[in-house]
C-alpha cells in the first residue's frame, strides 16, 4: 500500500512539474513578443510626436490616438495575463477597476478607425475642402468625442456594477482570475455589454464599408486622383481587417469557456496562450506594423529611431541618410 501511495505521489509531482515547465515556457513565449511590440509601439508614438508635420496632420493625430489606445490595452492585457499565470486572485473592487479600464481602451480603437475612415473619405471625395474640414481643431473635437463615448460606456458599466449586491457575498476575494467577463456579475451587465459591443462593431463596420464604397465610386470619376483613391481604398480595407481583429478579441473568453468543457487543463493552457497571441496581442501591434511600414513619411524616421543604437550596423548610414531626408522634407 505504501509503495502504491508513493508511486501516485511521484506521478502527481511529475505532472505538476511538467505543468509548471509548460506554463513557464508559454508565459515566456507570450511575454517576449509582447515586450517587443510594446517597444515598437512606444517608438512609433515617440516618432509621431517628434515632428510638427505629424502633430499638425489629422490622419497622424488619429493614428497616435489609435496607437496609444492599443498600446495601453496591450500592456494592460499582458499584466492581467501574468497575474493569472502567477495565480494571483484579486478582490472584486480592484478587478472592477481593471475591467472598466479595459472597456475604456477597447472601445476607443474601433471608434478611431471610424473617424480615420471618414477622414480618408473626405480626402478623396472632397479634396478641395479637406483642409478646411479636417483642421486640427476639428480633429481634436473628434478625438474628444471618441473618448467621451467610451467614457460614457464605462460610466454605465460602473453603475450596473455598483448595483450588484456585493454585501451578500461571503468574501470580496474573487474565485476566478480577473478579466472583463468575470465582472459581468448581473444579467443586466451581461446584456448591456453584448448589446453595446454588437451595436459598436456593426456601426463601425457599416461606416467603414460606406466610406469604402464612396471612395470606390469617386475613384471611377475623371476628376479624382486615381493613385490617391487606390491608396485610400487599400487603407480602408486595412481598417476593416483591424476592426475584424478587434472584434475577434470579444470571443476570446467565451471560446475558452467552451473549450474548457471538453479538453484537459494542460491542453487548455496551451490553447489559451495561442489564442491570446493571435486574438489579443496581434491586433494591438498591427497598427504600428501597418502604418510604420506603409507610410513613406513615417517609415524612415521610425527605422532611424529603432536602429539609432546600432553603432556598427552597415545599414546605419543608409537609414540615417533616409531619415534625415524624410525629416527635411516633412518639416
Amino acid at each position: 500500500m505504501s509503495n502504491t501511495n508513493e508511486s501516485q505521489t511521484n506521478v502527481t509531482a511529475e505532472q505538476q512539474y511538467q505543468g509548471l515547465l509548460g506554463l513557464l515556457f508559454f508565459s515566456t513565449v507570450s511575454t517576449v513578443p509582447c515586450c517587443v511590440f510594446l517597444f515598437i509601439n512606444v517608438t512609433l508614438l515617440f516618432t509621431l510626436r517628434s515632428k510638427p508635420v505629424f502633430r499638425e496632420t489629422s490622419r497622424y493625430v488619429f493614428l497616435f490616438n489609435l496607437l496609444f489606445a492599443d498600446t495601453v490595452l496591450l500592456a494592460h492585457s499582458q499584466l492581467l495575463y501574468l497575474l493569472a499565470v502567477c495565480r494571483i486572485r484579486m478582490t472584486y473592487p480592484v478587478c472592477g477597476v481593471f475591467a472598466l479600464f479595459a472597456s475604456l481602451t477597447t472601445v476607443i480603437s474601433p471608434l478611431t478607425l471610424v473617424v480615420m475612415s471618414l477622414e480618408r473619405y473626405v480626402a478623396v471625395c472632397y479634396p478641395l475642402r479637406h483642409a478646411t474640414i479636417m483642421t486640427i481643431r476639428n480633429t481634436g473635437v473628434a478625438i474628444v468625442l471618441v473618448w467621451a463615448v467610451s467614457s460614457l460606456n464605462v460610466l454605465i458599466q460602473a453603475i450596473l456594477l455598483l448595483n450588484f449586491p456585493f454585501e451578500d457575498l461571503q468574501s470580496l476575494q474573487m474565485k476566478d482570475f480577473c478579466d472583463k467577463d468575470s465582472m459581468l456579475l448581473g444579467p443586466m451587465s451581461d446584456l448591456y455589454d453584448k448589446a453595446f459591443t454588437g451595436f459598436l462593431f456593426v456601426s463601425a463596420g457599416v461606416a467603414i464599408t460606406c466610406s469604402y464604397i464612396g471612395v470606390m465610386v469617386a475613384a471611377r470619376s475623371a476628376s479624382t486622383n486615381s493613385a490617391s483613391a487606390r491608396k485610400a481604398l487599400n487603407t480602408l480595407l486595412l481598417h476593416l481587417v483591424q476592426l475584424g481583429l478587434s472584434l475577434s478579441s470579444t470571443v476570446h473568453n467565451p471560446l475558452l469557456i467552451a473549450i474548457s468543457k471538453v479538453l484537459d487543463r494542460i491542453i487548455i493552457v496551451r490553447i489559451q496562450t495561442v489564442l491570446y497571441m493571435c486574438i489579443i496581442i496581434l491586433p494591438r501591434c498591427l497598427s504600428a506594423l501597418i502604418y510604420g511600414i506603409r507610410d513613406q513619411n513615417i517609415r524612415p524616421i521610425l527605422v532611424y529611431h529603432l536602429c539609432c543604437h546600432w553603432k556598427c550596423s552597415p545599414l546605419r548610414s543608409v537609414v540615417t541618410a533616409r531619415a534625415k531626408i524624410s525629416i527635411f522634407t516633412t518639416s
